[in-house]
């Protein structure tokens, strides 16, 4: 339910601007130049920078929009500390994507992988209609990152774009690590995604209903698990009834804070390469 002083005016029908969802954070949005201010203010060089996220259970503590929330969040924050210097440009997030690994819960909303694969096409499409030539996908959901590899490549040979997949922070499940008490398992609602959230949007966690859900069957197995070479199709609910995957009950916002502060300085490292890459071989 609307509010008075929640931005919206009941006898005011016209849609509210978004803005940044970081607070205080003032951010490079395309969408809010002009046609032919963009024509003028972007070349070849300049990064459009395109979070995605999902609409997904995150177990009984974590909002639906815990992946939005924090690919919104940290690509606003890189394109503000970094959009001047390397010419980024921040797109509104990606909201709806492959999500079916929780599509047994309340809450989620996805798209197959043939629908985001065509939305990201077309997304691709309308780019090259801006001189920019270099589009960059910020990634919140690990869900994603496979089908935005194909994008990637899709897009790269039906348009000539430069483009790249970023991860603020990789999962366990691809390459990243999750804290011993997780035994290194802790991929979804666990400490890491909830300090995040503690940190970014306290208001929407709930403690009192943290809990440890750690698959700690998988370590039985030395190559079939999370970051394992083998690889397994699954679901969130095969290792718990509420689909956390982790240990949220060690979360703190401290933790958040630490960790958005080392994402952010990786970032800018990142975007420093993705604005000057060139694979081709040096004269």
């Amino acid at each position: 339910m609307f509010r008075a002083g929640d931005g919206w005016n009941a006898a005011d029908t016209r849609p509210q601007s978004p803005g940044p969802s970081v607070p205080g954070v003032t951010v490079r949005l395309l969408t809010e130049l002009s046609a032919p201010a963009i024509a003028d203010a972007l070349g070849p060089d300049s990064v459009l920078v395109l979070p995605t996220g999902a609409i997904e259970q995150h177990g009984p503590h974590l909002p639906v929009a815990t992946d939005l929330i924090t690919a919104q969040s940290m690509a606003e924050l890189a394109v503000a500390e970094f959009g001047e210097e390397l010419d980024l440009w921040l797109l509104p997030p990606l909201a709806y994507t492959k999500s079916n690994e929780h599509h047994w819960s309340c809450g989620t909303f996805w798209l197959s992988a043939q629908t985001m694969l065509s939305v990201l096409h077309d997304l691709g499409a309308s780019m090259v209609k801006t001189p920019a030539r270099r589009l960059a996908f910020l990634n919140g959901h690990g869900g994603n990152s496979a089908l935005l590899q194909v994008a990637a490549r899709d897009l790269r040979i039906a348009h000539g774009l430069r483009t790249f997949t970023l991860h603020p922070s990789l999962p366990a499940d691809h390459g990243g690590k999750s804290p011993e008490s997780e035994l290194g398992l802790g991929i979804h609602g666990g400490h890491e995604e909830t300090s995040l959230m503690l940190h970014l949007r306290p208001e929407l966690v709930d403690m009192e209903k943290a809990q440890r859900w750690v698959p700690e069957q998988l370590t039985e197995y030395r190559h079939v698990r999370f970051g394992g070479s083998v690889s397994f199709g699954w679901t969130s609910d095969d290792f718990g009834p509420d689909g956390v995957i982790g240990d949220a009950s060690t979360a703190t916002a401290e933790h958040g804070k630490e960790k958005v502060e080392a994402m952010l300085a990786y970032l800018g490292e990142a975007f420093a390469e993705v604005a000057a890459f060139d694979p081709g071989p040096r004269a």
